[in-house]
């Protein structure tokens, strides 16, 4: 227990002390900041961070529980949260239920018009659409892999890559946008999320990297990849602090609270019950719960951007999850932890 109360305070440190710069960062500087800043780690600093901590780790055949486990996650969490939804929408078709008779008639009518005609969000479709992606989407590569590499260390870091590459980028861009045309607006051409997939770096570096993995490299050019690493790291942290300070909304509270206590309550925890009976170490399952139990995704605003969905409930559901993910990490140090 003191071991990892140890390793949460190495992580908290840097995960507040850089997001807090962020989020003043964005405050005070312009917004193209924010936006270059993106771009330069979205072409070349988590790229470049994917072959330097490849390097570091280990891979074998059982690695490839990791891309299942999150494809588990991504329909367990969609399936519970279409269930709520479900219930939801039942609920809402029920007829309102009388106003107490002690009421004055005037208070007793203006309640009973409020039940009938307050609309329910479950009802809306695009609030539909950010609402099962909340619950499916993590944050799985600029927060899951700081947080993995702080509390597990590089030599699993490949299980947490593969279950964010085939697992959340996959499902992002594929699932992920069927859905959000299904429940949004507007419709797009298949060719998409077919150029998204293909002109995503990250996807490339994946690839380079378990080239180079066990290729000898110059002293010089190993170190300058593993700074490099650490340094997409940090500033992965001061990028999220910023787009956190510009996210205004704090609407739709208690509907995103269900799907963050989805998300990163429920599903982690079942899928961590289920690790238990793979035959994994309890490193490796570790590294999954945590993928598991990160907050929404900001590809989850892209998408709810693009596709004319909930902003509301998407920002929420982004603005609490992060905050949130302070208060759930040390549950699954607890529950699941490790060698």
């Amino acid at each position: 227990m003191e071991f990892s109360s140890l390793r949460l305070l190495s992580l908290y440190a840097p995960l507040v002390g850089w997001s807090g710069l962020g989020c003043w960062l964005g405050r005070v500087c312009p917004a193209w900041v924010g936006d270059r800043l993106g771009k330069l780690l979205f072409w070349v600093g988590v790229p470049g961070s994917v072959v330097g901590f490849l390097r570091q780790s280990e891979l074998s055949a059982a690695v490839w529980i990791a891309p299942l486990a999150a494809w588990l996650a991504i329909l367990l969490g969609g399936g519970l949260g279409w269930l709520w939804l479900w219930q939801a929408r039942r609920v809402s078709d029920r007829p309102p239920a009388p106003a107490p008779g002690n009421l004055p008639s005037r208070l007793a009518s203006a309640v009973s018009n409020q039940a009938a005609i307050a609309p329910c969000p479950a009802q809306n479709r695009p609030t539909q659409g950010s609402f099962l992606l909340a619950t499916m989407m993590g944050n799985t590569g600029y927060l899951g892999f700081p947080v993995s590499l702080a509390l597990v260390g590089p030599k699993y870091f490949a299980w947490a890559l593969f279950y964010d590459m085939i697992g959340t980028t996959l499902g992002a861009y594929g699932l992920g946008v069927v859905m959000a045309a299904y429940f949004g607006g507007r419709q797009r051409s298949p060719l998409d999320l077919l150029r998204a997939l293909v002109y995503n770096p990250v996807l490339w570096s994946f690839g380079l990297g378990l080239l180079l993995r066990n290729m000898p490299l110059p002293l010089w050019l190993d170190q300058t990849l593993q700074t490099g690493a650490w340094a997409s790291i940090t500033a992965a942290l001061v990028l999220i602090g910023m787009r956190l300070s510009q996210l205004r909304s704090w609407q739709s509270v208690r509907l995103a609270s269900v799907g963050l206590s989805v998300k990163m309550l429920i599903v982690p925890l079942l899928v961590g019950l289920a690790l238990s009976w793979v035959g994994i170490s309890a490193s490796e399952r570790l590294v999954i719960v945590l993928q598991v139990s990160m907050p929404p995704a900001f590809a989850t605003l892209v998408l709810c951007e693009a596709y004319e969905l909930d902003r509301e409930l998407t920002v929420t559901a982004l603005a609490i999850g992060s905050v949130g993910l302070l208060a759930t990490l040390p549950l699954w140090l607890i529950l699941f932890p490790a060698t």
